[in-house]
């Protein structure tokens, strides 16, 4: 039952993802270069793959090194600059997008007095029920995100 809810939830994180880099690639590319980009070659390039570094599988082993205080300091700043980045590219598209009605706070993060500490421990848990080489192709910001999904919505 949980893994079911935590793969729904990193499916819901998935969504927003890939709507905030569709949102975002335009203005990058405009920021970047004069010349408008092909549509036909945006549309056929194949998504990059998962950078096993930096990977669900790779950031819940990092999380995992209590005694290295180098692993953990990387571990706080991974989890701390998903959930930032996430939390910016929601209100971006909330400015900038017409989303339906209640799709800003479905989407939202709800983590007042949340501890970065329990979410990494709740974000430990939930990988513990997935296997490792499912881990290792997912991103670690979709792992994350579902993870806090999962354990902080928004009601």
């Amino acid at each position: 039952m949980q893994r079911s809810v935590f793969r729904a939830a990193m499916h819901a994180a998935v969504g927003l993802l890939t709507a905030t880099s569709a949102l975002f690639a335009p203005l990058t590319h405009a920021q970047t270069s004069s010349q408008p980009a092909p549509q036909a070659q945006q549309l056929t390039q194949a998504a990059p793959g998962v950078d096993p570094s930096f990977s669900a599988y790779s950031l819940a082993e990092r999380c995992l090194q209590k005694g290295d205080n180098v692993a953990q300091g990387q571990c706080v700043g991974a989890i701390r600059g998903i959930i930032h980045g996430y939390q910016y590219a929601v209100l971006f598209l909330g400015q900038r997008a017409a989303l339906p009605a209640n799709e800003t706070q479905r989407v939202s993060l709800c983590l007042r007095d949340a501890p970065v500490a329990s979410i990494i421990s709740e974000f430990i848990a939930d990988t513990r029920g997935i296997d490792a080489e499912t881990l290792k192709r997912t991103p670690a910001e979709v792992a994350v995100l579902g993870s806090v999904h999962l354990h902080h919505p928004c009601n």
